[in-house]
């Protein structure tokens, strides 16, 4: 490991003499990538030095336990620095951990309501509202691209952009079945029902990276429509494409534009398109050994809100949070947190 890490500073202090040369910042996308692997390498290059420096006062401290005027000082610094060194080690085990190269991307994200009618949809409103206050206090841009809205307020489904540096690294960890346990406001006798809302997160990607044939897609345009069918474009707007070979569907309707509408259409199927291939290479690459939080089966429940006991509990890391309506207002930093560390974990066990 250390070997590796003498190597990631050496290139760190390369770059960092590069990217201040004229010759190299001249060449605009050249100097892009310098500076993408640089900041990349900077939070284990500075731990790494933390490392040393904290490694170089252990053996300092150590050298002067020999002097009786300097050994009870000595004994303390040597003892903390003794104590600091394994977290530092296992902080730079997970730092060279292999970054999954879709985090830093946009992000598409489908709501669609699952078992539970009226109150299903409602639930994929809360979703939305919630995801939506995330993305505010992230300061990352949030666009609604397609929505199948009800009468009562919900969605029987819905699509949106998320637009911010490192959106997809944070919000992949919510793809799954999301199940509510509350008392509908339509039920009179106060019965709970359970009902759930499954969500999709796919990374934004690139023509490059998935090239789909203008053959293999059919179009439809349509008339965008409100709540209950009512229209709210008089012109055929809204379109539809259909990716043949797998049957795939994508729609937009949000722009006035039948051009923007195509456009992000096409991101939409590019992104699943491009998530089907990447579900199938994993699966063949690591099936015995894959992480279950990363890249948990849409199918499976993932996390319970329950209203009652005002509980959210992610059923993949058995973690509960009791800040209700905060987290429902969006505050879902500490649940990612711990959804993270768990699938660093799980990749450290891989390496082992």
């Amino acid at each position: 490991m250390f070997d590796n890490l003498d190597d990631i500073e050496k290139r760190y202090v390369e770059l960092t003499k590069k990217i201040s040369d004229p010759d190299v910042i001249a060449n605009h996308n050249e100097w892009q990538k310098m500076m993408k692997e640089h900041s990349d390498l900077e939070p284990i290059v500075e731990k790494y030095r933390e490392y040393k420096s904290t490694k170089k006062d252990f053996e300092d401290s150590k050298a002067l336990m020999d002097d009786p005027e300097m050994k009870e000082l000595a004994e303390v610094e040597m003892l903390e620095a003794k104590e600091k060194l394994p977290k530092l080690e296992e902080e730079l085990k997970v730092l060279l951990i292999p970054k999954d190269p879709d985090d830093d991307k946009n992000v598409i994200c489908e709501i669609r309501a699952g078992a539970g009618g009226d109150e299903a949809a409602l639930f994929a409103g809360t979703l939305f509202r919630m995801y939506s206050m995330y993305c505010d206090r992230k300061g990352w841009k949030l666009q609604v691209l397609n929505e199948n809205a009800t009468e009562l307020g919900g969605y029987k489904e819905i699509s949106f952009m998320v637009k911010g540096e490192g959106a997809y690294g944070r919000l992949k960890y919510e793809s799954g079945v999301h199940r509510v346990q509350r008392v509908p406001e339509t039920e009179a006798s106060g019965r709970i029902h359970t009902s759930t809302a499954s969500v999709s997160v796919l990374p934004e990607v690139g023509d490059v990276e998935i090239e789909i044939n203008p053959a293999d897609v059919k179009m439809e345009v349509f008339r965008a429509s409100g709540a209950g069918g009512q229209h709210i474009n008089k012109t055929s707007s809204a379109v539809r494409l259909i990716h043949i070979p797998t049957g795939m569907v994508a729609e937009c309707q949000t722009e006035r534009s039948q051009f923007q509408n195509r456009e992000y259409a096409m991101k939409m199927l590019q992104s699943r398109l491009y998530e089907k291939e990447k579900q199938e290479r994993d699966s063949q690459i690591e099936s015995a050994r894959r992480s279950q939080i990363g890249n948990a089966d849409r199918s499976e429940k993932i996390r319970t809100y329950n209203y009652p006991q005002g509980r959210i509990t992610d059923h993949r890391i058995g973690v509960s949070v009791f800040k209700f309506q905060n987290f429902l207002d969006g505050d879902l930093d500490e649940m990612i947190d711990n959804l993270a560390s768990a699938d660093n974990a799980e990749k450290l066990k891989g390496e082992e």
